[in-house]
C-alpha cells in the first residue's frame, strides 16, 4: 500500500540483528503471507523456521506462553522479579563456581516435630530475550481469532518481565483484527499512513494518521503517552539480504521443534481423546484448555471464546461436568473448575 509497514518491520528486525547476538536475543517469526520474512530463514537467532501455517502459528504463541510460565517459575525460585536480575544472579553464581540453591522442606523431625530442610541445587543458564514477530495479524485472526486473542492477551499482560516481547503488524486495522482486548494489552503502537480517520482511531484512539505522507511517515504512541510524529529509516531488500547472509555465515540456527509441533506429552487430560480426533473432540479439548487456563466455566463466556452457539457451549460444559473437569452449578449458576491451569486435578 506504500505506507511503509513492511520496511518499518524490516528496520526493527535489522536493529535487533545489529545489536544482539543469538545468545542475547532469539526470535519467532510468523508470516502467514509467506513473503515478507522468508529472507530471514535459517539465521541463528531463530527458534524455528519462519512460521507460515496458521495452525503452527497458534502453537508458536502457545509455546511462548508456556515458556513465559516456565521463566516465571525459575525467577520465583531464585527470588528475582525480572529477566535481567535472573541473568545477573546466574552469571554471579557461575563466576563464583557455586550453583544457585534454595531451601526445600522435606518433612518433619520424628522426635521434635520441627520442619526439616534440604538445599536444592538449581542448574540454571542465562536466558536470552525472545521476540515474537507477527507480520499479518489479520490472517491469524481470520483462522483462529479467539484463541490468538487469548494468547496475545496472556503474553502482553505478563511476558515482558520474563523477557518475551511482541511485535505485531497488520495492513487491515479494523476492529475485528485490532480488538478491544488486543488494544488494551498493547499500549505501544505505530500507525503508518491509513486511508480513513476510522482506521486511525482504531489504531491510536484519535485521528491524524490519514494525513501522513506514506513511505515511512508514522505516528508513534509510546506506552499510551502522547503521540509523536517520526519518519522511519528505509532499508532495501538487498540490505536485508546482506545482513541475513552475514548472520547465516556465522553459524547454524538451533531450532526447538516444540515451538511449532505439539509435544507428545503436551496439554492432555485424563480421559481426553488421543490420536485422530474428530472436529467435535478437538473443540472439546480446546474448551478444556480455555477453562483450565482461565479458571472460568461459564457457558456464555465459552460461547464467546470459541465463537459457537449457546447450545453447543452448554453441551461442552455439561460434558466437562460429567468428566469431572468442572463442578455442578451453585445456587447462582456458578461452577467451580476442578483442574489447575496445567490440567491436573486439584
Amino acid at each position: 500500500t506504500g505506507s511503509g509497514k513492511s520496511v518499518g518491520l524490516n528496520s526493527m528486525i535489522l536493529s535487533l540483528l545489529y545489536k544482539l547476538t543469538p545468545n542475547q536475543c532469539r526470535m519467532i517469526m510468523i508470516d502467514p503471507k509467506m513473503l515478507e520474512l522468508s529472507m530471514y530463514d535459517d539465521i541463528p537467532h531463530l527458534l524455528s523456521p519462519v512460521v507460515t501455517d496458521p495452525a503452527k502459528a497458534v502453537r508458536a504463541l502457545k509455546w511462548a506462553v508456556e515458556t513465559m510460565e516456565d521463566r516465571y517459575r525459575q525467577m520465583s525460585s531464585v527470588g528475582v522479579r525480572s529477566l535481567a536480575g535472573f541473568n545477573d544472579k546466574v552469571r554471579g553464581a557461575k563466576a563464583k563456581g557455586q550453583p544457585l540453591g534454595r531451601k526445600v522442606q522435606t518433612g518433619y523431625h520424628p522426635d521434635t516435630g520441627a520442619p526439616m530442610y534440604e538445599e536444592e541445587k538449581l542448574e540454571y543458564d542465562v536466558l536470552p530475550q525472545i521476540v515474537v514477530i507477527v507480520d499479518e495479524l489479520a490472517d491469524l485472526m481470520m483462522t483462529a481469532g479467539k484463541e490468538v486473542e487469548f494468547l496475545i492477551q496472556r503474553l502482553a499482560q505478563k511476558a515482558r518481565a520474563a523477557g518475551i516481547h511482541l511485535i505485531m503488524a497488520t495492513q487491515r486495522p479494523s476492529v475485528d483484527v485490532i480488538t478491544g482486548v488486543i488494544k488494551a494489552n498493547l499500549p505501544t503502537r505505530i500507525s503508518f499512513h491509513v486511508t480513513s480517520k476510522i482506521d486511525s482511531r482504531t489504531i491510536l484512539g484519535e485521528q491524524g494518521a490519514e494525513q501522513l505522507l506514506g513511505k515511512g511517515d508514522m505516528l508513534y504512541m509510546p506506552g499510551g503517552k502522547g503521540i509523536v510524529r517520526v519518519h522511519g529509516p528505509f532499508v532495501s531488500d538487498d540490505e536485508v539480504r546482506l545482513v541475513a547472509d552475514h548472520w547465516r555465515s556465522q553459524g547454524l540456527p538451533d531450532y526447538i521443534s516444540s515451538v511449532t509441533e505439539e509435544p507428545e506429552d503436551g496439554f492432555t487430560l485424563e480421559g481426553s481423546p488421543t490420536g485422530e480426533d474428530s472436529a467435535e473432540d478437538q473443540q472439546y479439548r480446546n474448551a478444556i484448555q480455555l477453562v483450565c487456563e482461565s479458571q472460568k466455566a461459564s457457558t456464555s463466556w465459552l460461547q464467546r471464546q470459541l465463537r459457537i452457539g449457546y447450545n453447543s457451549a452448554a453441551r461442552l460444559i455439561e460434558r466437562m461436568e460429567k468428566d469431572g473437569i468442572v463442578g455442578r452449578p451453585d445456587h447462582v449458576g456458578r461452577r467451580e473448575v476442578l483442574r489447575d491451569t496445567e490440567g491436573h486435578a486439584i
